[in-house]
């Protein structure tokens, strides 16, 4: 039988509420386990069906509602090397902007936080903090349906692209404060912010007093909202330094909590309102929100038209990281502390942020796939991470990466890594030769007999396309040698 692929079990995993397979299995929690694969904690999965037998695993699998065949539970879970790190873990406790947070994983101002019920269960399953959907004077009326999702290879349920039409909360001013209250009374330790936003500086001042009396630990102010339907907010402030500059300058003034304006995306240079809001006195920035889009399915209309609105998802991490980048290396504006937002997903995606200068994380598109369960493996896996590299505290990660880039008038051309073929994993699909063909620089040859590719080295420039589209991981980087 040919081997399983465990990520391609994973993701076909449905991710049940009360897993039907844990149920049946009387040891373990097999569907804990595929979470955590999916969530990029591989190595970590066996450790919820150490005690599974190959019995308990059979009824697991026969369990599974998935609607094409079931998860091959007992081959996915059996093939899985574990990990040998072991507790105690480090603590991901850090300070941002003068606030301490029990780990770097926050909820966005967004629809997975709009009532007391919701941010109460995500602070009882692990989220160290929230930054509360944005709060307005205005009265807010959504549209539906509001969301659209661009799906990985058509597998619903699963999306790397999520549009939405969602503007602020719909709640009356004086409800969302007085959750914001109840939740800093009832959750001390956690760090509550309010996500708010004005159309002129008397809203900003009451807004932004609103929420320090509320007891709140921060006050966000959302310069980036790109889908509202009032002029003069959200992203129309953020476009515009000056606005930036004097809204911030307003709020520092009117409270003694930290500032942390929100930055827009849909911008060439993020660094001239980033500039705008230091200059302003803010306290940290978070970015990005999401970036104006189309999408163009037939079930993407919004009340029967069709809109520009806000995307967001795993699609947007690139961008969201350059743009976290540029603030970085900023030499006036890269001292302060940042929070990232932007296709986060797994540890591995925060991380990613954590070390491009991010003191905190905020995670929402992943959220409402998924759950607040993400959680844990949000926090095991860097945890984990940690051990596995001896870093000891989370603050000693934030921004180690950023010495590590460059221009690309500073690159080295003058040398080049030639791509090697693994024989064993070589399936003989042919992907490579086609790649090479037509997108690339025609330097392999496909034998059709024997089908096996071969690499022309007097013709390959090392650009590696096809070591990315092979579909079996069989092509490898040799040495780096310099060019003939």
């Amino acid at each position: 039988m040919k081997r399983v692929n465990v990520y391609e079990e994973a993701d076909r995993c449905l991710m049940c509420q009360d897993a039907p397979c844990t149920k049946a299995c009387k040891t373990g929690d097999p569907a804990r386990a595929m979470r955590a694969i999916r969530f990029d904690n591989q190595t970590l999965a066996t450790r919820w069906v150490a005690a599974c037998s190959d019995a308990d695993l059979e009824a697991a699998e026969q369990a599974c509602i998935h609607y094409n065949w079931p998860i091959r539970l007992r081959e996915v879970l059996r093939s899985i090397e574990p990990d040998e790190v072991t507790p105690p873990y480090p603590s991901l406790e850090i300070d941002f902007c003068g606030i301490h947070c029990e780990n770097p994983f926050f909820l966005a101002s967004s629809a997975v936080c709009t009532n007391y019920e919701m941010v109460a269960r995500a602070f009882e399953a692990g989220w160290a903090g929230v930054f509360y959907k944005t709060i307005c004077l205005q009265e807010i009326k959504e549209v539906s349906p509001r969301f659209d999702a661009v799906h990985s290879n058509g597998t619903h349920g699963d999306f790397y692209g999520f549009r939405n039409m969602e503007q602020l909360s719909e709640n009356p001013v004086d409800m969302d404060f007085d959750i914001l209250r109840r939740l800093k009374q009832d959750y001390p330790t956690k760090v509550v912010i309010a996500s708010i936003m004005g159309n002129s500086e008397e809203e900003w001042t009451e807004l932004a007093q609103m929420a320090e009396k509320a007891g709140c630990d921060a006050v966000e102010l959302n310069f980036s909202c790109p889908q509202m339907r009032v002029s003069g907010m959200g992203s129309d402030v953020g476009q515009n330094p000056e606005l930036v500059a004097i809204y911030t300058t307003v709020v520092k003034r009117a409270v003694k909590i930290p500032v942390i304006p929100k930055m827009t995306p849909n911008i060439t240079h993020i660094s001239q309102p980033a500039l705008a809001a230091y200059l302003g006195g803010a306290d940290a920035i978070s970015a990005i929100n999401t970036i104006k889009s189309v999408t163009m399915a037939d079930d993407a209309q919004v009340s029967g038209q069709r809109v520009v609105s806000g995307y967001s998802g795993r699609a947007v991490k690139p961008i969201a990281l350059r743009f976290i980048l540029e603030m970085s290396g900023n030499t006036v504006i890269k001292g302060l502390p940042f929070s990232g937002i932007g296709g986060i997903e797994t540890w591995r995606d925060a991380l990613e942020f954590i070390q491009l200068g991010c003191s905190n994380v905020q995670v929402c598109t992943a959220v409402m796939q998924y759950g607040y369960r993400i959680i844990d493996d949000l926090v095991l896996g860097l945890q984990c991470y940690m051990a596995q590299h001896g870093v000891s505290r989370l603050q000693d990660l934030v921004g180690s990466q950023l010495p590590s880039f460059t221009t690309p008038t500073h690159l080295d051309r003058s040398t080049m890594i030639y791509p090697m073929i693994d024989r064993e994993r070589c399936v003989g699909c042919g992907r490579c030769e086609i790649s090479c063909r037509d997108g690339g620089h025609q330097a392999i040859v496909f034998d059709f007999d024997t089908r096996q590719p071969r690499i022309v080295g007097t013709k390959c420039v090392g650009c590696h396309l096809c070591r990315l589209v092979c579909p079996t991981g069989a092509i490898h980087p040799s040495k780096r040698i310099t060019k003939k």
